[in-house]
């Protein structure tokens, strides 16, 4: 189990990694918006 004084560190941790998925995942739609407008045109 985590310590008092890591948990801090982990919930840190935690929404970084959050954040670093929701936006990769808004990155991976452009980009997969991008090449079906490419290949449709």
């Amino acid at each position: 189990m985590a310590g008092k004084g890591d948990l801090k560190a982990h919930e840190q941790t935690y929404f970084q990694v959050i954040g670093m998925l929701k936006w990769g995942a808004v990155a991976c739609a452009v980009i997969a918006a991008a090449v079906i407008w490419l290949i449709a045109r």
